[in-house]
């Protein structure tokens, strides 16, 4: 059996996400943590001893010194969303591949650039939603898709709010305009409105319109909002994001058979399982009493965490392009541009006055 060659894989920034994913590099049997860089070496190497690098794993005072390390095949970048553009581009252009956290631009203009970039120098871009690795994804997918269980779409509600605390709605970079100005549509609606375009067959939908009343904080930043799509054929996503409420994250599909239900869609339970029911054709007794069907629970196992498959999925296609020649694959930043699109389409419908925003694919 021939040994895997892992992907060198350096950390571009010590964000909270970071830790995760460190673990998560560590985990995937085709990857290897070999740097971190931050703008201070102290900081740096306390966040490599505090995360249990490896001994041999670089550590670096700047960004631009990991960039150039051609040891370094790919980079996880955990920056702020304004920090973006210009580091993505510098690493696509120094040749490495890039694992870039959500939201992956300020904007679709933005995002464009980057991938841009990546395709210009053949390298491998994705970002980090973790929960479309899940196997529990696959197989709620395969109940969407069951015609004769679920029927064909009809309403989709995603949900994802936190309680963050008053040092959160002060302090952290999610809530500053210079740094991550999209706030809880960025961070937390991202999730939901991938998850709209995931059991939509990432159909983009024909219009987008915010609801009333989001709250921002004083620097104009989105503290909570919803928005509405709707598709040609008659079909409806509805979303909430906010840092206002309580942890919640649910996810609820409807056919014209049967519905898909989970409160847990973008961070599982449990690490090593999943779960999600299903309701087929239910009816009621003859009273309206009670239910003759009752919801199906399916547990779903894995032997991985999802942020780890998402790493081995990222350094399977590295591999691909560094040892057999293959092209970028284009896949993944698809996905990423429709989830952008949305998500500007949002902006522009509250800075419209809540009018529908047509989307231009």
């Amino acid at each position: 059996m021939t040994d895997v060659i892992p992907i060198r894989i350096g950390v571009l920034g010590c964000a909270e996400i970071a830790r995760k994913v460190s673990r998560a590099i560590q985990l995937a049997p085709n990857a290897a943590l070999s740097a971190i860089a931050s703008r201070s070496l102290d900081k740096a190497a306390a966040f490599a001893r505090a995360n249990r690098f490896p001994p041999d794993a670089k550590v670096y005072g700047s960004y631009e010194a990991l960039l150039e390390d051609p040891d370094i095949d790919a980079v996880h970048m955990p920056l702020p969303t304004s920090l973006h553009l210009r580091w993505a581009v510098l690493a696509a252009q120094k040749k490495k591949h890039l694992l870039v956290e959500k939201p992956l631009a300020m904007n679709v203009a933005e995002f464009d650039k980057i991938v841009d970039a990546c395709w210009d120098n053949g390298v491998q871009i994705m970002d980090g939603t973790m929960w479309l690795h899940h196997p529990r994804t696959h197989k709620m997918k395969e109940f969407l898709n069951d015609t004769e269980r679920f029927g064909k779409l009809a309403l989709v509600n995603s949900c994802f709010t936190l309680l963050a605390d008053s040092d959160f709605l002060k302090n952290d970079i999610r809530v500053k305009p210079d740094l991550d100005a999209l706030g809880t549509l960025g961070d937390l609606g991202w999730y939901c409105i991938n998850a709209i375009l995931w059991a939509a067959d990432y159909e983009l939908p024909e219009t987008v319109a915010a609801l009333r009343a989001p709250v921002h904080n004083d620097a104009g930043v989105l503290l909570s909002c919803g928005a509405s799509l709707h598709w040609r054929d008659g079909r409806i996503a509805n979303f909430h994001t906010s840092f206002l409420s309580n942890l919640t994250m649910n996810l609820t599909v409807t056919g014209t058979k049967g519905t898909l239900h989970l409160t847990d869609f973008n961070i599982p339970h449990r690490e090593d399982q999943a779960s999600f029911t299903t309701l087929v054709n239910p009816k009621y007794n003859d009273l309206r009493t009670t239910w003759l069907s009752l919801p199906i629970e399916h547990t779903v196992a894995t032997a991985l965490p999802q942020e780890t498959l998402m790493v081995e999925e990222f350094a399977r296609l590295v591999a691909g392009i560094k040892r057999n020649g293959s092209k970028p694959d284009k896949t993944w930043p698809a996905i990423s541009r429709k989830t952008q699109l949305v998500l500007d389409a949002v902006i522009a419908s509250i800075e419209n006055g809540f009018e529908p925003i047509e989307i231009l694919g």
